[in-house]
């Protein structure tokens, strides 16, 4: 362990450093205020480290992801999302007896209680999916109040991961009038969702084979990317030793901001108002261009990768295949396959590195499996779960967690005497 130092008003501090596996390196500022009176400013949290965690690392400069060291090409390529499930949330990769429990598990406990059916009633019927994701995920905690129970933490886990698809499905059938499908034991995680989302009663539902290796791929694209908006946000919660349910509803209300997961709803709603100019691509890319036009093209860039995000090299093959296979022919996904070209060749985007980025695509494929935009950022949601809950339980677990309680530098009027109103 290294040190850094700071000097404050001419006096000087030595502050220890933490070095990663991957070499990263944080200076430890934990001891700052208490030794200085000073503490650290960083607007958005984008240069400061919340924790320790082995599940996720990201180089954004070289365009790498690895889960638990796993690079997410090869799970993309030979993985099912269960068996990533269980690597974020358990460390390893499962054996086949392992694997075969916990799929078990997600089949067994994809039935809601019947009670809240009636909760689905309640909501009206344009409501939104993610603020019923959201609430029906916070109920769970009442129908399982032993959720903080050291001995059913992992059939906690098996419930929510299994029970969120059902609710995501059933809200999207709130949302069109049609009535409820009930999940299948005979079919797997990704085919239980797809059926419950487009069956209807009394005809036969065919599960396209194309649509269900889609869906495995976006969800285990999506299944964490570090100390994000929304799994700090379930850190945050569950800091407070709030019960995982509380943690992870609390994660899908930060999802459901369009500046976070609803990006890739707002890529599709991006090509649609210039299909509905047109098709003029190319003035929206020369607003793109220029500051004053106020407009920037959704999809494009990204926060963390300053190369190309490595799972959009990833999905842009997928996208390509799934139209095909699909034989999808939409004006948007015309119009969306010009804007990437003019992104891959422009000198303004290619200069900035704006390449298309992993809610471009995604975006593209939910909408050739016509998944309602409405329900892409559920999508997401259903996506990060393990994610999310490998975060919790990896700061749970850890001994060195304190209830999260940042700082901040008051701007505000220094003390004043209260007047009465009749002098204000």
């Amino acid at each position: 362990m290294g040190t850094a130092k700071l000097i404050l008003d001419g006096q000087e501090y030595e502050l220890p450093t933490v070095v990663g596996s991957e070499g990263e390196v944080g200076i430890d500022i934990s001891k700052l205020r208490s030794l200085s009176r000073a503490i650290t400013v960083d607007s958005g949290y984008g240069n400061t480290g919340s924790c320790h965690s082995a599940i996720t690392f990201i180089n954004g400069e070289q365009g790498i992801l690895r889960y638990r060291g796993y690079p997410i090409e090869q799970l993309a390529e030979h993985a099912s999302f269960s068996e990533v499930c269980y690597l974020l949330i358990y460390g390893a990769l499962p054996n086949r007896q392992q694997l075969e429990d916990f799929n078990e598990g997600l089949t067994y406990h994809s039935m809601l209680h019947e009670d809240m059916k009636k909760l689905f009633e309640g909501y009206p019927p344009n409501a939104h999916p993610m603020a019923i994701l959201s609430s029906m995920v916070t109920s769970l905690a009442t129908y399982y109040p032993n959720a903080m129970q050291e001995d059913r933490i992992d059939l906690n886990i098996l419930r929510l991961l299994s029970k969120a698809t059902t609710i995501a499905s059933l809200s999207y059938k709130k949302s069109i009038g049609q009535p409820f499908i009930y999940p299948r034991n005979d079919l797997s995680y990704t085919e239980n969702f797809l059926h419950m989302m487009f069956a209807v009663p009394a005809e036969p539902y065919e599960i396209n084979p194309v649509r269900e290796r889609a869906l495995n791929l976006l969800l285990i694209l999506h299944a964490d990317h570090e100390q994000n908006c929304s799994t700090s946000t379930v850190r945050m919660v569950g800091s407070s030793q709030a019960n995982l349910y509380a943690s992870i509803a609390a994660g899908i209300s930060a999802l459901w901001g369009p500046l976070h997961g609803g990006a890739n709803q707002k890529v599709i709603e991006m090509l649609q108002m210039i299909h509905e100019d047109g098709d003029n691509y190319q003035k929206y890319v020369d607003m793109a261009k220029d500051k004053s036009s106020g407009f920037r093209l959704m999809g494009f860039g990204h926060r963390v990768y300053k190369n190309f995000d490595p799972r959009a090299r990833i999905l842009k093959k997928a996208a390509d295949e799934v139209l095909e296979d699909l034989g999808v022919n939409d004006p948007l996904l015309d119009i969306a396959r010009n804007l990437e070209q003019v992104a891959l060749e422009d000198e303004f985007f290619v200069k900035r590195k704006l390449y298309p980025n992993v809610d471009f695509y995604s975006g593209i494929i939910y909408s050739a499996m016509t998944i309602p935009t409405n329900m892409f950022t559920v999508m997401f949601a259903l996506g990060r779960l393990p994610g999310w809950i490998a975060q919790w339980k990896e700061m749970r677990e850890d001994p060195k967690t304190r209830i999260n309680r940042p700082r901040q530098i008051y701007t505000g009027p220094k003390e004043r005497a209260y007047e009465p109103i009749e002098d204000r």
